[in-house]
């Protein structure tokens, strides 16, 4: 079997926004894979991107984007004339972040080392939390908080059914939030965004 490889998981919350994820890219360990979820593909190329949202996968499809990039959704009947989309199968029916959590946990990926960036669950002073509220497709900055008990339920799934991979969750501080399920499992830790910066030598 090849070597086991590290896998960098790109949500959207803003606790991630200090990262320059081209450095990132740059000075992971070779091998390594990014795995971008929904809009993240405006700014940035990653290895592999999900999305699950009918309105996000119909923008990647206007822009061709998923004609030169390997991107991963649900089968949809609404999709039929979209041409070179990867398709779950079977379909999870989960959130866009622990899907793209669980594509990188699947054995043929070969990712040992799982760092999860951007899944902070909890909303800014209960409003949205994330990179690119007020762009198309998403909700205002304004708008409430989502609900984030399926995100972290299905988190905590794909980590308890994974124990010999270790999974890194990087948060803003070392008091962040951190849903109470997440918290069972000893193959998940918590790092904070400068300790993350200064592993990877992103200034």
């Amino acid at each position: 079997m090849s070597r086991s490889t590290t896998a960098f998981i790109i949500g959207n919350g803003t606790s991630r926004k200090s990262i320059d994820l081209h450095q990132l890219k740059k000075n992971s360990p070779p091998g390594s894979k990014i795995y971008g979820c929904n809009a993240l593909y405006r700014e940035f190329e990653p290895d592999y991107l999900v999305a699950v949202d009918s309105k996000m996968i119909a923008e990647i499809n206007r822009s061709g984007w998923q004609l030169t990039h390997e991107v991963w959704t649900n089968p949809n009947k609404s999709y039929k004339d979209f041409n070179k989309f990867n398709y779950f199968n079977p379909s999870l029916g989960w959130s866009t972040g622990p899907t793209a959590l669980h594509l990188a946990s699947e054995e043929k990926h070969n990712n040992q080392d799982i760092y999860i960036l951007g899944f902070d669950y909890e909303g800014l002073n209960k409003k949205l939390n994330n990179i690119y509220a007020d762009t198309e497709n998403y909700k205002r900055s304004d708008a409430t908080a989502t609900y984030h008990g399926n995100w972290a339920r299905q988190t905590s799934t794909i980590i308890q059914k994974n124990p010999s991979k270790r999974y890194i969750r990087v948060i803003a501080e070392r008091e962040s939030f951190t849903p109470d399920n997440l918290k069972p499992w000893g193959n998940l830790q918590h790092m904070t965004v400068q300790d993350f910066k200064d592993l990877f030598k992103i200034l």
